[in-house]
């Protein structure tokens, strides 16, 4: 392949080994010698007798657990490369080897890049890596990627192990691409409500659209997946309402900013029709009190009289007085009797 390549495979590969052999990790597959044969580059490495990711998830998913120990050490490793300045970018399920002694081994670092500056090998804009697995900022195009970037593929590969498919897919690279950016993923727990919350939530955190939401490290990650096997509390929380609220306003911009508008409208409008029944209530409260008063200056003026009439043995007139103020048989007016 090499022999008919472009110079920028050949540069390409290179730049893997040399990276690669700069990595002595025991979950990381180690690159030995560095060269060039007849004018052909060539790499040598260890041999790892087992089966990819892809390979084990194939038929079914793996049981949670068992996803989380492979991960928990898949991050340590991530981890161990970044502490080194180095990004792999390609994180995937066919990127892991599954060894002999149930470890898994990262493989394939064509796409690593130093922490420290720009590989010469990236045009700007251009879209490397494997799309179902790659970061919202990798699948922009972005150089200006973090060890955020490779937490993100970690989510993603838990994803794959608990669900055996990616958190995106879609027909064409154009539909996933806009997928990455714009849309969250559907939670596994509704694929597998099997899985437990706890993991879950991890998985969701490292697919969070902005780096700064995710693992501060992989190492943070691979201690909280820790302590999941351990079935200690987690430090990940699951996004409340609010949380989902604000991710689909930054998602979806324009109609964030229309509903505002048409909630705004619609606050006004009750407002008004809120202060307008509130003025009524005055007003008709105002009326009420000064019914009340009028008719407790009447009652007391005709208990006055009342009690002349009495007092000149007028009794017709006096029964016919208090009369006047005996309470509906209703109930409906009010008893201002009170001597």
């Amino acid at each position: 392949f090499l022999l008919f390549s472009r110079p920028e495979a050949a540069q390409r590969l290179r730049a893997e080994a040399l990276l690669a052999a700069s990595l002595q990790h025991p979950n990381i597959v180690t690159i030995h010698d560095v060269g060039e044969h007849e004018g052909q580059p060539f790499y040598s490495m260890d041999l790892v007798e087992g089966r990819t990711l892809a390979e084990l998830v194939r038929d079914q998913p793996l049981p949670p657990r068992r996803a989380a120990a492979y991960l928990k050490t898949i991050a340590e490793a991530v981890h161990y490369a970044h502490q080194k300045g180095v990004l792999h970018r390609d994180l995937k399920p066919s990127n892991v080897m599954i060894d002999r002694f149930d470890q898994p081994r990262i493989t394939d670092f064509g796409l690593a890049k130093r922490l420290e500056a720009d590989s010469e090998l990236t045009v700007t804009g251009q879209v490397l890596g494997s799309p179902n697995f790659m970061a919202p900022e990798q699948a922009a195009g972005s150089r200006a990627l973090t060890p955020s970037t490779d937490i993100y593929s970690l989510g993603a590969l838990l994803y794959y192990l608990l669900t055996r498919q990616p958190p995106f897919q879609a027909d064409s690279l154009t539909a996933l691409l806009k997928q990455l950016v714009e849309s969250e993923p559907v939670p596994p727990r509704l694929l597998l409500p099997a899985i437990p919350r706890d993991l879950e939530t991890i998985c969701l955190k490292c697919l969070e659209k902005e780096a700064g939401h995710r693992y501060a490290s992989a190492q943070t990650l691979a201690d909280d997946l820790g302590r999941f096997l351990k079935d200690e509390p987690i430090l990940a929380r699951p996004a409340g309402v609010a949380g989902k609220l604000g991710k689909w306003c930054r998602r979806r911009p324009a109609l964030a900013g229309m509903a505002a508008a048409a909630l705004g409208i619609f606050l006004l409008g009750f407002a008004g029709v809120l202060w307008q029944w509130l003025r009524a209530t005055r007003l008709a409260g105002a009326e009420l009190r000064q019914r009340q008063r009028v008719e407790a200056g009447e009652y007391a003026s005709d208990m006055h009289l009342a009690q002349l009439a009495l007092a000149d043995q007028n009794r017709s007139l006096a029964v016919r007085l208090l009369n006047k103020h005996r309470p509906s048989v209703r109930g409906v007016a009010p008893d201002l009797r009170g001597w």
